[in-house]
């Protein structure tokens, strides 16, 4: 078909001339009604008919692959409508009219697909030379067809997009208002749109019809771009890229995508591939300035790799990270990458402007900064080493920018550099060389972080230095070898490689480890020895941060470095791992039980790291938290359990199968200790009925193996939780041991444990057998001491009867026979004269530990005759007592213990024997309980002292009414000479309290204060973790309940009449005092401790408490102001002053960034400033109501009586009045001379701390570089070397140069870092040279070549100094200063003294 006859749809023979005329006086702007036949005739037009016109004009479009001559082709187009007397001015009016009503929200599918149709034709029309001769060219009408597609594709889709978007907008630090004017309008667009859009729903194939009329219209724009230039025309170029780059969503990609110079639109199939062509096209010089086109297209690429939705104005928005949106950011960087190997030195410097911009623009989401980073490292591929060098050293300044998410990103970065080759190739400019090498990024940018203020962003940091070393490079593990080398002794890499291998059952995957050789320090190594030290003791006290992320990273760091090889394996290093495993915070022990996991996977065979891992799981089974519990569970299942196989001696284990018994035998002897807590994990296995036969069989054949040890152990605790046994072949053991001379102590304790457990099943003949074994062996004493208690009860389970009495008779014969035995040796030593001469120590211990543990089965054997024995070990007696006599002397009553000549250690047992009788005979408690009680007192022997508190603490769980007078004597044991009695008597009292055995009653909790400043810091560590953890979820209220009495009782303060009441001794009173001056820094670390662990409510009440109870009491002089009064007023008005006396909720918490700004975060914010207001306002009315009189009658009582607590009172007055200093007037209006003295004193207070801000800034020598070629670790912006003096323009005040000299090492240097930031940020100065639009060079224009100037986007400005941004609107302008007009030193102050002053005025 023809041209004309593929026109006649169209009736352009019917269209008015005034119609035409008026459609293009509106400038396309708005639709004007035709006639309603035409109009109608129109509307029934197909799209068969436009796609017919589509490809009669497409014949006359030029084509460089068409042989024919687009001159000729563009000629005769112009030629056939003119000859035919075809109206351009109609054609382009009439093709308006369908993109109007396609463009409507309400079109239907055929509007729509005409409207797009349309426009394709209009477009290819442009194309076609001659167009602007022919007046086809109108600007308006070619932006509305090329951005039809946005109208005519349903709006669903962008809903979607706009519902998929995250409500949290890019992070940024300061928390600005929502505009809720345009949010409200923006609501009401979507309203109206729904209402517009909600009859018209489109099918699967409306939409196919759709998308193919957008790929008509999409390749004639590329066909328009191909042959018509917008060089002159920047704002239709400019329209073309934002259309272009929202069309890179449009739909998936099939395959990959191919970038070429030329492209046969035709062969294009999807709409972003020829979106990236469009683009491609535009970055050609005929569309324009080729720097200004690549400036604009990498600023709208910029969001799309930030997958971010840039609206016309405002912030943009987060798009959900789902696989479309990944995937169209990677075509994106794909495409930049094309570009700038096509470009070359063009697209370089905005390559770099991209580069910072995506850092800069980061949002702090987890998901976002890792696809970011990747980003970066993807884009830096492309670049020279000097570009790198240049990106690195501007990365290294953005490193340590004010904004934590800024310093968050440029580890992530750093992260994936480090996993791209290390460039080894010289740069043109020596000077940054130092930039190029993987030691540079880890030293100087990730490591350094480690000291930032933001706890994130330290965890981040060093949860990246472990994953360092799980990277391939050689010279990135030597890179953290050397910040932690110099471990004890100093040391260094040799340069072979060996490799480690780590077996699991389901994983094997090879390390790298470098081994190490022992060299002498010289002292020039001294330094860096210093700072290995100095680096792995901050790593070790990151463990214990405050901050749960940061242990959780150092624990990740510490792993890393143990693991391969770091950092030795010391008891420190690695009792850092298993004491997180008890961490307060669940998520922390979780790491920790996960680290310890992985480094026994990795060193199987190293003792200590067996032993370490025993320590941090075991003892989390019985955690408090479930989850901790099941992870510890299937830690042991998986490491012990699991890998019990059938032994045989023929068989190779594994190493996994041999770790599992050296950690047996670990707990089999080293750590015995945990037994109590691997036995609670045996019971909750088998109430699963994890135990089958065939584990017990396989346990059993292991019983005659050289780890025979280690199966009798796990036999002990599975045998009462299987229901087949082979009873046969745990006979012969016994067998087999009771024949042998030579049985490991452990060992026996198990197969006794056994033969007890199985006595049930077992016929009588052989339990008699047993029996009989088994009193011989008690009978002759030959068995381990460790080795009775087990055997007394194998013999109680041999015994054990359903009739209770047959048991008891069958006890009363065999272990009464014991205590015969006992009783006689005990009387053979105590009443022959020459007994104790020959003493065998260990004997006797024996027969006194037998006799306890047989004693409390059969109370009814022990006489008083034998409890005279066991007392007479424990003191001496003038007289003997006689064979046979069963009273006690009345004439000798028992006061205390003496000492005789028996050994300490029998005396210690005789105290555990007389106790166990005790616990059988009241009457006995009643005896004895006083005489240990005053044993305490006045004993000399810690291991009797020391058996005492535990016995006396067993009597309190069986006589807890009888044992309570006594408490305060167990608990004045807190203050004891000696540390083992101190930590057991605070381990005893707390199990106690936490069974309720015991109350906080008299003198008990001040007694558990004074622990808190024990002289031994693991005691003291150990209490407060006692009374955090364990006591105060109990008693919530404890710790305010006796707060006020705590100011009275420490300074023993007895006046009042309510406080400090109780009943004490007066070697109490001596021993828990802590009254003077050389007591306070202990009395207010206490204070500091309770206030930190109130809640806001108590912290309120106690305020008000402390007004009626002291400070009332001494303005209505109820109290007496003498010197013992002055000492208590004046520590009141301390304690008011502290800052943890203030209420938290009206505090902002400091360090720590806002977090993102959504909608949770907005409503916090509201929320908490709405609390912060009301809290204030409560806190403000009682101050006034209640402290404020009572400090005006204390001030004017303190100045009659010319007291120095005066000075106290106001003091805590200039505290208080801090947040009110706007209202003292209104604060005292009751005392007008008060008010003035405190406005002085706030001004005065205010205007040091101004000197002393200027003091502190007032360096002249000191300053900040970049660093050079030079750069090590410790030249890093939070490690410089030695600080230069600071010249002071006013004098100082002598100090000692040894003390000032003296620097930290550690957490100081983050502060003398940011001192250093902030002098760096100076050198930059916002004034002077500008850089035109569209230049982009080397350097700025007459700017000093040594100036760092930062290339930008048109939009916006970065500068890479430490205080932050600067961000200019419109234009890209940046102001440079050089170091010749910087800002000169600090002024001279004119200060003149008083005097001076004085004498100036009177002259005049």
């Amino acid at each position: 078909m023809d041209l004309i006859s593929a026109l006649q749809f169209l009736k352009l023979d019917k269209i008015a001339e005034a119609w035409v005329d008026a459609v293009w006086d509106l400038e396309f702007t708005e639709g004007k009604p035709l006639d309603d036949t035409i109009e109608e005739e129109l509307a029934a037009s197909g799209d068969k008919a436009f796609r017919t016109l589509y490809h009669c004009l497409l014949t006359h479009v030029p084509d460089q692959q068409q042989s024919t001559s687009s001159n000729g082709a563009s000629q005769s187009i112009w030629t056939i409508l003119g000859d035919n007397g075809v109206s351009i001015r109609s054609l382009v009016a009439v093709l308006s009219v369908f993109v109007q009503a396609g463009k409507a929200k309400v079109a239907n599918v055929q509007q729509r697909v005409n409207g797009l149709y349309a426009a394709s034709l209009y477009l290819l029309l442009l194309g076609i030379p001659g167009s602007i001769a022919n007046k086809v060219f109108h600007e308006v009408l070619l932006d509305t067809c090329s951005d039809l597609t946005s109208h005519c594709w349903p709006h669903d889709s962008g809903k979607k997009r706009k519902k998929d978007s995250l409500k949290s907008s890019q992070a940024d630090d300061k928390r600005s208002k929502p505009q809720r004017k345009d949010a409200r309008e923006m609501k009401m667009d979507d309203v109206e749109e729904e209402e517009e859009e909600e009859g018209c729903h489109f099918s699967g194939q409306d939409l196919m019809k759709i998308r193919d009329a957008v790929t008509f219209l999409v390749q004639s724009l590329l066909r328009f771009l191909q042959t018509f230039p917008l060089k002159d025309r920047p704002h239709s170029a400019s329209n073309c890229i934002r259309i272009f780059s929202k069309l890179l969503y449009f739909e998936p990609v099939i395959g990959e995508l191919t970038f070429a110079a030329d492209q046969d639109v035709a062969k294009l199939r999807s709409v972003p591939e020829m979106a990236f062509y469009g683009l491609q096209l535009l970055c050609s010089p005929k569309h324009g300035d080729q720097k200004e086109s690549l400036q604009g297209l990498f600023h709208r690429l910029l969001y799309v790799i930030l997958m971010m939705n840039k609206g016309n104005s405002g912030k943009p928005s987060l798009l959900i990270p789902n696989q479309a949106n990944l995937a169209t950011r990677d075509q994106a960087i794909q495409f930049i990458c094309y570009l700038v190997g096509e470009l070359k030195e063009l697209a370089l410097p905005f390559l770099q402007i991209l580069l910072q911009h995506i850092c800069f623009q980061m949002v702090e989401k987890n998901e976002f900064r890792s696809h970011g980073a990747q980003a970066v490292g993807m884009l830096t591929s492309q670049m020279a080493n000097t570009d790198y060098a240049c990106f690195i050293k501007w990365l290294f300044i953005f490193s340590r920018n004010s904004k934590m998410v800024h310093r968050l990103f440029s580890i992530d970065v750093v992260m994936v550099l480090l996993e791209q080759q290390e460039r080894t190739e010289e740069c043109q400019d020596p000077e940054l060389s130092c930039f190029l090498p993987h030691k540079f990024l880890i030293q100087n940018l990730l490591f350094a972080r480690r000291m930032d203020e933001s706890p994130t962003v330290q965890g981040h940091a060093l949860a990246c230095l472990a994953q360092c070393l799980e990277l391939p490079s050689l010279n990135i593990t030597r890179a953290v070898h050397n910040l932690f080398s110099a471990t004890g002794t100093q040391t260094v890499l040799d340069g072979e490689i060996t490799e480690g291998t780590l077996g699991s059952q389901h994983t094997q995957k090879t390390y790298r480890t470098l081994p190490f050789r022992t060299v002498e320090i010289s002292s020039a190594e001294s330094s860096s020895y210093d700072a290995a030290k100095e680096n792995l003791a901050l790593l070790l006290r990151r463990a214990k941060n405050s901050k749960t992320n940061v242990r959780k990273s150092a624990l990740q760091a510490l792993l890393g470095l143990l693991k391969h090889g770091v950092i030795p394996m010391s008891c420190e290093n690695l009792g850092t791992l298993s004491e997180r495993c008890r961490d307060p915070a669940v998520s922390v022990k979780k790491k920790a039980l996960q680290c310890v996991g992985e480094l026994l996977a990795a060193k199987p065979e190293c003792r200590d790291v067996q032993k370490m891992w025993l320590q941090g799981v075991v003892p989390a089974v019985v955690d408090s938290e479930n989850s901790v519990q099941d992870k510890a569970l299937e830690a042991l299942d998986q490491v012990l359990l699991s890998q019990i196989k059938p032994y045989s001696a023929s068989s190779h284990m594994s190493v996994s199968q041999r770790l599992t018994w050296d950690l047996l035998d670990l707990l089999c002897n080293e750590c015995q200790n945990l037994s109590q807590y691997f036995s609670r994990a045996f019971t909750i296995w088998s109430k699963q009925n994890k135990f089958t036969s065939a584990f017990v069989t396989n346990l059993v054949s292991h019983t005659e193996a050289d780890h025979a040890a280690g199966a009798w152990l796990l036999l002990s605790k599975v045998v009462t939780s299987s229901h087949r046994v082979p009873y046969g072949k745990i006979l012969d053991a016994w067998d087999t041991m009771v024949s042998s001379k030579d049985v490991n102590v452990t060992t026996c304790c198990h197969i006794l444990c056994v033969i007890g457990d199985i006595a049930t099943h077992l016929n009588e003949d052989t339990k008699d057998r047993i029996v009989a074994d088994l009193m011989s062996w008690l009978r002759t004493f030959t068995l381990s001491l460790e080795v009775i208690t087990p055997a007394v009860e194998t013999l109680y389970q041999l015994g054990k009867n359903e009739d209770i009495k047959q048991t008891q008779a069958f006890l009363d014969q065999h272990c009464g026979d014991l205590v015969s035995v006992c009783e006689a040796y005990l009387a053979n030593i105590i009443l022959n004269e020459n007994g104790t001469q020959n003493l065998n120590e260990e004997m006797m211990v024996k027969y006194l530990h037998t006799l306890g543990v047989a004693s409390l089965h059969c109370p009814t054997k022990v006489g008083k005759r034998t409890v005279l024995l066991v007392e007479s070990v424990l003191t001496t007696h003038s007289d003997k007592v006689p064979e046979g006599q069963e009273e006690l002397p009345a004439s000798l009553p028992l006061s205390q213990f003496k000492a005789n000549s028996l050994p300490t250690r029998v005396r210690a047992h005789g105290v555990i024997t007389l106790g166990k009788m005790c616990l059988q005979h009241e009457e006995l408690v009643h005896r004895y309980l006083p005489v240990f009680a005053r044993e305490l007192e006045v004993g000399t022997e810690v291991a009797v002292r020391n058996n005492v508190v535990v016995i006396m603490c067993d009597m309190s769980v069986r006589y807890t009414n009888v044992v309570d007078h006594y408490i305060p004597n167990i608990s004045a044991c807190l203050r004891d000479s000696d540390a083992v009695i101190r930590e057991q008597t605070l381990i005893m009292l707390t199990n106690l309290l936490q069974e309720e055995f015991v109350k906080w009653k008299g003198s008990l909790f001040f007694h558990f204060m004074v622990a808190l400043v024990d002289p031994d810091p693991a005691i003291a560590s150990l209490c407060e973790y006692c009374l955090l953890h364990l006591l105060l979820k109990k008693t919530p209220e404890m710790f305010s309940q006796h707060f006020i009495e705590c100011v009275f009782h420490f300074n023993s303060y007895n006046k009042h009449n309510s406080y400090n009441k109780f009943p004490q001794t007066e070697r109490e009173k001596v021993q828990f005092s802590l009254k003077g001056a050389q007591h306070r820094e202990k009395r207010f670390r206490i204070y500091h401790f309770l206030l930190e662990h109130f809640t806001d409510a108590q912290r309120f009440n106690i305020a008000n408490k402390i007004n009626q109870t002291i400070l009332a009491c001494f303005a209505d002089e109820e109290l007496p102001l003498d010197a013992d009064g002055a000492e208590i007023l004046s520590e009141t008005f301390s304690i008011l002053s502290l800052k943890e006396m203030n209420v938290q909720a009206i505090l902002t918490p400091a360090g720590e960034e806002p977090e993102e700004e959504n909608m949770a975060t907005m409503t916090k914010a509201v929320l908490q400033a709405a609390q912060k207001k009301v809290v204030s306002q409560v806190q403000k009315k009682a101050f006034i109501d209640n402290t404020v009189p009572l400090i005006i009658s204390l001030k004017n009582l303190l100045e009659e009586k010319r007291s120095p607590v005066l000075r106290d009172l106001m003091a805590y007055l200039q505290v208080k009045m801090q947040d009110y200093r706007n209202e003292v007037k209104e604060f005292f209006s009751g005392d007008e001379q008060l008010a003035a003295e405190v406005e002085f004193a706030l001004r005065t207070s205010e205007r040091e701390r101004e000197m002393q801000k200027q003091m502190d800034n007032c360096s002249l020598t000191e300053k900040t570089k970049t660093p050079s070629a030079q750069v090590s670790v410790q030249g890093a912006p939070t490690r410089p070397g030695p600080l230069l003096p600071f010249v002071f323009a006013t004098p100082q005040p002598p100090r000692s140069n040894r003390e000032s000299a003296r620097l930290a090492h550690t957490d100081s240097r983050a502060h003398r870092s940011r001192q250093e930031d902030h002098v760096q940020s100076k050198s930059v100065m916002l004034e002077g040279t500008v850089v035109p639009r569209g230049v982009v060079n080397d350097r700025a224009i007459s700017t000093p070549k040594g100036v760092n100037v930062n290339l930008t986007f048109e939009v916006s400005a970065i500068f890479s100094d430490h205080g932050g941004t600067s961000l200019v609107e419109e234009v890209s302008v940046l102001h440079v200063k050089s170091k010749e007009q910087q800002a000169p030193g600090p002024r001279q102050w004119n200060v003149q003294s008083p005097l001076r002053q004085k004498k100036s005025s009177s002259r005049v």
